[in-house]
Order: C-alpha cells, then sequence, then structure tokens
C-alpha cells in the first residue's frame, strides 16, 4: 500500500513541478514584453496563449485604421509603431476615439475567434444557445462565437492600462468599451441546411463574426459623429457629460451623459499638417496626393496649401504573359510612363 502512496505522491509532485515551471516561464515571457502594466503582466501569466491573440487583434486594428484614414491628413500611420500594447495617441482628439476603439474592437474579435479555433485553452465554443425561436424549422449547432468571454477578457486586459482616474482615462474606457460591445452586436447567423438534394427540411445554424472590414467601417460613421465631452465630479465621482454649446452656458445646466455607442472626446484634433512632436504627428510633406480629386487625398486639402512637387516616372515591368508547354513563361516588356505629385 505504501508504494501505492509513494507512486501518487510523486505524481502529484511531478504534476506541480510542471505547473511551477509552466507559470515560471509564462511570468518570465511576460516579464519582457514591453508597455504592459502590472496588472496586464498578470493575466498574461495566468493565460499566455491569449497574449498571442490579443497581439494578433491589436495589429488588426492598427491595419484597419490605416486603411479607414489612407488619404487623411492624419492616416494612423504611427499608431503602434513603437509598442503593441501602450497608449497610442498622446491628444484626446476623436482620432484617438477611433483608435482606442478599433483597437479594443480587434482585440475582442481576435480573442473570440482564438477560442472558436481552439487556440485558447481556457474557452471554447458558446453553448448557451440551446433553441431556435419559432416557428422557422431550425436548430443551434455548430461552433458558435464565445464572444462574452471574448469582450469580458479583452476589457480586463485593455482597461488594466488606464491607472489614472481622469477624464482621459474616463474618455479611453468608454471608446474601448464601444469597440468591443460593436462586435456583439455585429455577430451574424450562419446556417447550413440538412435535408435530401438541398431541399433544407432542417437547418443548423451559429453565431460567427462578421468581416472586421465592417467593424471599421461602422466605426469610421461614430468617428464622424463623434461627441466632444467633459468631466465633471459628482455624488459617485468624475464622469463624462456632453460639452455644452457656448450660447447655452449661461442657461440652467443639464448634464447628459454620452450613449453606449457614441465615440467621445475632450479636445479638438490639430490640422495634422506639420510635424509636430508633442501631438505625435507625421505631418503631411512627402505624402503622395491626388491633382485632379476632391477629396482629402486631393493636394489642395492633403498638402495644406503648402503646394505640391511633380515628377515624371518611368518604368519597365514584364507584361502579357503566356504559358508555353511545357515548362516555361514568356512575357513582353512594357514600359510605363506616369506622374507622381507629393506635398512640399
Amino acid at each position: 500500500m505504501w508504494k501505492i502512496h509513494n507512486k501518487l505522491l510523486i505524481y502529484l509532485l511531478w504534476i506541480m513541478e510542471i505547473r511551477l515551471v509552466s507559470s515560471f516561464t509564462s511570468a518570465m515571457l511576460c516579464g519582457r514584453i514591453p508597455g504592459l502594466t502590472l496588472g496586464q503582466r498578470q493575466l498574461c501569466s495566468e493565460m499566455p496563449d491569449a497574449l498571442i491573440a490579443l497581439g494578433e487583434g491589436q495589429q488588426r486594428g492598427a491595419h484597419e485604421c490605416q486603411h479607414q484614414f489612407r488619404g487623411h491628413r492624419w492616416n494612423c500611420s504611427e499608431v503602434w509603431q513603437r509598442n503593441v500594447f501602450a497608449h497610442v495617441i498622446p491628444i484626446a482628439s476623436r482620432e484617438a476615439a477611433y483608435t482606442y476603439a478599433i483597437a479594443s474592437a480587434g482585440a475582442a474579435y481576435a480573442v473570440t475567434a482564438a477560442c472558436a479555433s481552439g487556440n485558447i485553452s481556457m474557452c471554447g465554443c458558446d453553448v448557451r444557445h440551446k433553441t431556435a425561436p419559432p416557428p422557422e424549422p431550425w436548430k443551434w449547432g455548430g461552433c458558435s462565437a464565445d464572444v462574452e468571454f471574448g469582450m469580458r477578457y479583452t476589457r480586463k486586459f485593455t482597461d488594466a492600462r488606464e491607472l489614472e482616474r481622469d477624464a482621459r482615462t474616463l474618455m479611453n474606457l468608454h471608446n474601448n468599451r464601444v469597440g468591443r460591445t460593436l462586435i456583439k452586436k455585429l455577430l451574424r447567423t450562419d446556417c447550413k441546411c440538412h435535408g435530401v438534394s438541398g431541399s433544407c427540411v432542417m437547418k443548423t445554424c451559429w453565431k460567427s463574426l462578421p468581416p472586421f472590414r465592417l467593424v471599421g467601417d461602422k466605426l469610421m460613421q461614430k468617428y464622424h459623429k463623434a461627441k466632444t465631452v467633459q468631466a465633471v465630479r459628482g455624488k459617485r465621482g468624475l464622469r463624462l457629460v456632453l460639452s455644452r454649446k457656448k450660447h447655452l452656458a449661461a442657461q440652467k445646466p443639464t448634464l447628459v451623459g454620452p450613449k453606449r455607442l457614441e465615440l467621445v472626446y475632450l479636445a479638438a484634433s490639430p490640422n495634422y499638417c506639420e510635424r509636430s512632436i508633442q501631438t505625435g504627428t507625421l505631418g503631411t510633406t512627402g505624402r503622395i496626393c491626388n491633382r485632379t480629386g476632391h477629396g482629402p487625398q486631393s493636394c489642395d486639402l492633403l498638402c495644406c496649401g503648402r503646394g505640391h512637387n511633380t515628377q515624371h516616372i518611368e518604368r519597365s515591368e514584364q507584361c502579357r504573359c503566356q504559358f508555353r508547354w511545357c515548362c516555361q513563361v514568356e512575357c513582353e516588356q512594357c514600359d510605363e510612363s506616369y506622374e507622381e505629385f507629393t506635398c512640399k
């Protein structure tokens, strides 16, 4: 009997040793990642596999931000260049509002997708869907996206960097919530038919993530409708309220908070024309512009009245390639000539 007890004890010690080594390794890895707060390092140590998804989500958000603002004076090109998980824009502008929202949305999106793919050990598919609303002949099945876990973990991680309790922190927390909540609102229902010859006698349906481009588009609409807010102190501490217009300032104040899915900002945006370390902008010098266009990428708007340079470019490249039997590709050489316009 004592041999059995000894074997069991050795087995338990072995399991404990593995867990201690794993915990130590996770702590070492998380300790080397720059920009993490103490709370974020703790979350990283508890679930290191989720940090990979978070990093991918932040990058997804960065790429979408750059796509949405391509051609604008501020084009999101400097965001997250130095540090994936740190604060990204020093000035509390509407661009900062969009940036925090898209980063939070990207993180929630990536963590939810990683759960459904089995890449995070502590989550999986959402099994809460039991029955479908009548009268449609379908039932829940497949692997529904566990967006609740994605939102919950993302909230813990992204909000953990907001250490100060000031107006900027409240702004960031609000916009973080807008981003991750939008993922849940945009979930779609996908279905697969079951029946003879595709008759669809029965459908199996599940909740899936939307295309992330749709998330970026929706947040861009909210960016254009973003609300200016200010912080006021009440009985429950500091909170955000909508800024009042100057001609109403003398009237009796009515403090109204922003809606849950509205982007908010505290300060007006700079013009982003000139390079500024203080505001974190690169300026528009050297940016390619459209001389004949009228949108944000036109030379008139993008170059801020400084004018533009014209460069004549000639380029040769292979074209009209054809496959020859068996193993040869023949191409012609095409010459291209065009003008490129860049801001002075």
